[in-house]
């Protein structure tokens, strides 16, 4: 069960595209954009990435840090930041404890298949770290929009 709006966000540590560690008490005083996706260079995950990257001088205008999170590794995230020129951190989740924290790990179904993966969900943190929106109907080619609205 995704956290829920009025909630903490968890606290989490996590290396980025570029070996960096990420902490969200790194982002103490602003809002900050968390994605969850669940896969680099897919359709659906590039395009909304790229959404994110075509908007993201609004989004910082308007206060916000982005943050995407996948379960993919380091070198993973660094090949696709590079070939979509995005321009802000994407972490590494390998060992799933931020997908779990979320609780964004879950069963899907494909092509009549269950398998466990990573819900899209984005979650607008407040500057208390309080979760101030949860999107889980996400519009992959317009989701900087739904951010914004």
């Amino acid at each position: 069960m995704a956290l829920q709006v009025g909630e903490k966000a968890p606290q989490f540590e996590a290396k980025d595209q570029n070996g960096n560690v990420v902490k969200l008490s790194d982002f103490q005083g602003k809002k900050v954009v968390l994605y969850f996706y669940p896969k680099d260079n897919t359709p659906a995950c590039t395009a909304q990435a790229c959404s994110l990257r075509d908007n993201y001088e609004a989004l910082l205008a308007k206060g916000y840090v982005v943050l995407g999170v996948s379960i993919d590794d380091q070198k993973s995230h660094l090949k696709f930041a590079t070939k979509y020129s995005l321009p802000f951190p994407i972490l590494a989740d390998t060992d799933h404890s931020l997908v779990e924290a979320f609780g964004v790990w879950g069963e899907k179904m494909l092509y009549g298949k269950k398998y466990m993966g990573t819900i899209r969900t984005t979650f607008i943190i407040n500057e208390e770290g309080m979760i101030e929106d949860v999107i889980t109907k996400v519009n992959t080619k317009n989701h900087a929009e739904q951010v914004l609205n």
